[in-house]
């Protein structure tokens, strides 16, 4: 049976996070909110969660594009190769915030991700999902939810979210209204950032 919880972002209850964490640690699959939009998530050590969300989106897991949602950029290097000073200034300049940088992993990847060169890195402006993973001490395998609405791409209530998706997932928390506008997503893999999807975040971070 599919939980939902409401948290505040102006003050996320630890006693409500905590119960998210038993959640995550316990392999389910959690839907929150981000500062775009609400996003489906796991915890990056349970392979039989990561399994889950890859058949929820119809890709084979070794193949999926998920970004890691960190606190911030201290846990970088347990993921991504050695950058160059002025890839981490542009970071630096960017998180927290509506911005997914693709960067070149390393070989510390989990296992089913080591076929991967690049890693989606992305630190949300939003302090349900930062506490979130500061508790539960690793980053979270994120995708973005969907709507199969042509109008609507993206589900923005976290009730009607709720509707829709409780047999799939163990818990959805309700942090507000979620934004319709996904993530920047900037390539910086390579000699210079490429902007592989205009979204939220400005360009003139560049």
């Amino acid at each position: 049976m599919s939980q939902f919880i409401k948290i505040y972002e102006d003050k996320p209850s630890e006693a409500a996070l905590k119960k998210v964490v038993t959640v995550l640690k316990n392999g389910g699959l959690v839907i929150y909110p981000t500062d775009t939009v609400y996003g489906l998530g796991c915890d990056i050590t349970n392979t039989k969660a990561l399994e889950r969300i890859a058949k929820i989106k119809g890709v084979k897991l070794e193949k999926a594009n998920f970004s890691f949602i960190c606190h911030d950029l201290s846990n970088l290097s347990d993921y991504v190769k050695q950058i160059d000073t002025a890839t981490f200034k542009l970071l630096k300049r960017a998180l927290p915030g509506p911005y997914t940088f693709i960067l070149p992993g390393n070989t510390n990847l989990p296992k089913e991700f080591k076929k991967k060169t690049t890693v989606g890195i992305r630190v949300p402006d939003n302090a349900i999902v930062i506490e979130l993973v500061k508790m539960l001490g690793n980053p979270i395998v994120s995708t973005s939810i969907h709507d199969e609405d042509e109008v609507l791409e993206y589900s923005t209530d976290p009730e009607l979210i709720f509707e829709k998706w409780q047999n799939l997932v163990d818990m959805v928390i309700d942090g507000g209204y979620g934004d319709n506008e996904p993530s920047t997503i900037i390539d910086v893999s390579g000699y210079e950032p490429v902007v592989v999807r205009e979204g939220k975040g400005s360009l003139a971070i560049l």
